[in-house]
């Protein structure tokens, strides 16, 4: 047999493998694709590969012979059972040093655990985030690899050159180790759901708010989207806005109001939870799609529940689209400031030496949140690698302070209408709550305390022989309770 050519492949000839193939053969790359049904290999060289240096396989044992060492083969099939399953496909025609890498929406805590595995058999694993979709995968997506750092050196090229650009530099980096890939695309996720819902909001204020129609509020979105707001999603907002029905009606207003999800945003709210980690803005957006699938019930209930009466808003209108705009940027700000938290907190639990610049980087083009936005986040991580809160650096404290005035009174003034803004008032709240050098947290332990017997501790200075600085201390409320302490102070 004639020596191997294949610089990497690719297994899952969906839409994404199609396309991913298609556009790491425009870079330069020889790929070698194969599927578990072969006839969609002779199809898809046969139609879309036409013409290009793209190779077949009809098995596991020739996709592994047509490629260099290391051999570099890429998973883009279903998360869960399937991945393992090519995984023990693979190994029996693979040799020490060489790499496979997951491209799927896999879950983080699976692939710390093929890391592990492989690594064990002198094999390496990548679990790779890929943002973008199809249009992404085709013409340059946002690629988060993570996993054996051994891996990097061998696909660094390939993957920085198939990723998207922004200003001459890749929307790829090595992340971390073991499953920070994954793990950084679903904060990834989770972070789109909490912008997503946050546009939407906005949307639901300048239409039932103020009254204004889609086609003005489409250009209201244009005007913000040569702002600090530039980015993706407002850009295709307006563009939803914009599109009519055949009959003239846009055709937004005819979609059912019941929001789907594939669940990487509950997978965020749950590490959230699990890493005892305050993203709020993420969960609401999570909780926000779960109350909009109760329809029948929101129904029933808007016939027997009556909220304010609607007046007529007697503002300056331009003043409140302007306070609305900074409202949503204050917001936004609020959400990745709270993704970053997580990832840093998830990353001295698990050891990673997360990339924080460069996941900002990656972020900037090829994906859905891709935004100018970010281009200020990776400055703010490159000035100080270890930032504890974007709401630290200069950049964006000022941004959050200016946004202040505006944002409080857009939420004041849809809680007066009656307007729903769980996104907008959870990041306020949490703002004001990060801010505060004090908060009530001082009745929850004495409640806890009082009928669990959970234990407090005491404010340094406020001290005495009968309450020790540093100590758990259990008091008898009632004088009827015991002395003896259910468990000590966790915090």
């Amino acid at each position: 047999m004639s020596a191997p050519t294949g610089d990497i492949g690719l297994i899952g000839l969906a839409v994404m493998g199609q396309n991913l193939i298609l556009n790491m053969n425009d870079k330069g790359f020889t790929v070698v694709a194969y599927n578990r049904t072969t006839s969609k290999v002779d199809d898809f060289l046969a139609n879309e590969a036409k013409g290009t240096n793209v190779q077949g396989a009809h098995s596991i044992q020739e996709l592994c012979a047509k490629l260099k060492r290391p051999r570099k083969i890429i998973l883009l099939v279903k998360a869960g059972p399937a991945v393992d399953s090519f995984i023990q496909q693979l190994e029996p025609y693979l040799e020490k040093g060489d790499i496979i890498i997951d491209g799927g929406n896999s879950h983080y805590p699976d692939s710390i655990r093929r890391t592990q595995e492989l690594e064990a058999k002198g094999l390496l694993f990548v679990g790779s985030g890929v943002s973008g979709g199809e249009e992404g995968a085709r013409h340059g997506p946002s690629l988060m690899p993570g996993g054996s750092t051994a891996a990097w050196p061998a696909i660094k090229q390939i993957f920085q050159k198939t990723a998207a650009q922004v200003n001459g530099e890749p929307c790829c980096d090595w992340v971390g180790e073991t499953g920070s890939g994954h793990y950084v695309k679903m904060v990834h996720n989770g972070i789109e759901y909490g912008d997503m819902q946050l546009i939407a909001e906005a949307y639901d204020i300048l239409k039932r708010g103020l009254g204004i129609h889609e086609s003005e509020i489409a250009d209201i979105f244009t005007t913000w989207n040569k702002g600090v707001l530039d980015s993706f999603l407002i850009e295709i907002t307006a563009n939803i806005l914009k599109f009519n029905d055949d009959d003239g009606v846009p055709l937004v207003t005819k979609i059912l109001d019941k929001a789907g999800q594939k669940g990487t945003g509950k997978w965020t709210a749950i590490a959230a939870l699990d890493a005892g980690t305050a993203v709020t803005l993420i969960g609401e957006a999570v909780f926000a799609r779960c109350l909009s699938a109760i329809k029948d019930e929101r129904v029933r209930a808007s016939k027997v529940i009556n909220g304010p009466q609607k007046e007529p808003f007697r503002g300056d209108k331009q003043q409140f689209i302007d306070d609305l705009e900074q409202a949503l940027y204050a917001s936004k700000i609020i959400s990745y400031t709270q993704g970053f938290m997580l990832m840093r907190e998830t990353a001295k639990e698990l050891s990673w030496n997360l990339n924080y610049a460069g996941i900002a980087r990656m972020w900037r083009g090829g994906c859905i949140i891709k935004s100018v936005f970010l281009g200020d986040i990776t400055s703010a991580y490159e000035k100080k690698e270890d930032l504890e809160s974007l709401l630290f650096d200069d950049f964006f404290n000022k941004a959050v302070h200016k946004a202040q005035p505006g944002w409080r009174r857009v939420i004041a003034q849809a809680v007066l209408w009656g307007i729903p803004t769980p996104a907008f008032s959870t990041a306020l709240a949490f703002f004001d709550g990060y801010r505060s050098e004090v908060v009530p947290a001082n009745l929850l332990q004495a409640q806890r305390d009082y009928f669990g017997a959970h234990t407090f501790r005491v404010v340094s200075g406020k001290e005495n022989p009968r309450l020790p600085q540093g100590q758990d201390i259990h008091i008898n409320w009632t004088g009827r309770g015991g002395n003896v302490s259910a468990s000590s102070y966790s915090a």
